[in-house]
């Protein structure tokens, strides 16, 4: 079973459109984390240069304009995960198949 599986991962490093795929993904995981390397040290650069801005009451009470901004940081890698996940279900899942089915039969 064990040199199946080594068998299998052989042939697929060889095929083209593996390589193609993991070209893709990767990719796509350098740019989603470069945007939230941007956001987070963006947020952060903000905090050390501008804390009056942050500090602004959003309508007059205790709620500052920081606490928005924070959890937009938060949110954000939420959404540049979903994302991903929905590039790899939509894409990289269907293609990894396709190579899978296709090194299983030669």
């Amino acid at each position: 079973m064990e040199r199946d599986s080594a068998a299998l991962i052989a042939a697929m490093k060889g095929d083209p459109e593996f390589h193609e795929l993991v070209r893709r993904r990767s990719r796509l995981a350098w740019i989603l984390s470069v945007l939230m390397v941007l956001i987070y040290f963006g947020f952060v650069l903000l905090i050390a240069f501008d804390k009056e801005l942050l500090s602004q009451s959003l309508s007059g009470g205790v709620t500052t304009v920081g606490i928005p901004v924070g959890l937009g940081v938060i949110v954000s890698a939420f959404v540049l995960t979903g994302i991903y996940v929905a590039v790899a279900n939509s894409t990289y899942d269907d293609m990894l198949k396709r190579i899978i089915d296709r090194v299983k039969q030669s």
